[in-house]
């Protein structure tokens, strides 16, 4: 295992985009973003899946499973006023 130093600037952005995508450590979110960097070239989409999105895909299919999801005629004027404006 190595260790990288950040400024502090540098860290305080990791740190809020990692607790923002939903990582528990600012080294989890730095070595997924690398990871992704050195791989990027493969098409693995993987590193969207973050645990806040993952969650948020699980709320909404148990939303759709429990008849509790937004009718598509609503989905349908949103984007019609989303158009519009």
């Amino acid at each position: 295992m190595h260790q990288i130093q950040l400024n502090d600037q540098l860290y305080q952005v990791a740190q809020r985009r990692a607790s923002a995508a939903g990582y528990i450590t600012v080294d989890e979110y730095v070595a997924d973003v690398l990871q992704h960097d050195i791989h990027e070239e493969t098409g693995n989409f993987d590193y969207l899946f973050t645990p806040e999105r993952l969650s948020h895909i699980d709320r909404a299919a148990a939303q759709i499973d429990a008849d509790q999801g937004i009718p598509s005629e609503q989905v349908r004027d949103h984007f019609r006023q989303k158009h519009k404006t």
